[in-house]
């Protein structure tokens, strides 16, 4: 997928001030410090279209941007910060929650996950909710470039044999690195492949 135009849209509070859910619709979220806004400007080849920050919980809102006027880039506020109060912690988790079981066209929810950690509990907990919950979601590994390649691809692997204690098959798994732009290629052509079914198959959001 080629990258034309990418435009930022609106921040919202609450899932019913989101633009009208008329185009797919793909979110992004992590917890602290996983490196999302950078892997969003990566992937937008845009260099500060998501804000960056060292503070945990820059992200606050839901954040809308359209993509080549055919779809919708969300970046959601991460779960899990440990510098936050508890009733912002409360508030984001709330938010979240609410954005994914009520927004009609979120076609694929991106959960990131940092390469350079063992499983996270944390982690763990948030895939197993959204499959309980029936929510196709992609796992993207982050900050591969920070590793050695064969310590990413084991802690990949750890995830992997974790999960499938309890799932009978995996989602969709990405090895990314914002700062190389590894596996941004890979990403946009899945969102690409998947509009392009969309269209073939007439499926429509019109809000």
């Amino acid at each position: 997928m080629i990258i034309k135009t990418v435009e930022f849209l609106k921040s919202s509070q609450r899932w019913q001030d989101c633009p009208e859910p008329n185009l797919p619709e793909y979110a992004f979220i992590g917890r602290s410090n996983v490196g999302k806004s950078s892997l969003i400007n990566a992937l937008m080849n845009h260099k500060d279209l998501a804000k960056t920050s060292q503070t945990p919980g820059k992200t606050q809102l839901i954040n809308h941007f359209i993509v080549n006027e055919e779809w919708y880039l969300t970046d959601l506020p991460g779960y899990g910060y440990a510098r936050v109060s508890k009733v912002m912690r409360k508030d984001f988790e709330k938010l979240n929650t609410n954005y994914i079981l009520n927004r009609k066209n979120l076609v694929n929810l991106y959960v990131l996950v940092d390469v350079r950690h063992t499983p996270q509990q944390i982690d763990l907990e948030f895939m197993e909710w959204c499959g309980e919950s029936g929510v196709p979601f992609s796992i993207v590994f982050t900050k591969a470039d920070k590793l050695r390649p064969n310590a990413a691809l084991k802690n990949v692997e750890d995830y992997k044999t974790k999960l499938l204690e309890t799932w009978e098959e995996l989602p969709p798994v990405y090895i990314t690195s914002a700062e190389k732009k590894e596996g941004c290629a890979e990403i946009l052509k899945n969102i690409s492949k998947t509009n392009d079914l969309l269209k073939k198959n007439k499926i429509r959001f019109d809000g």
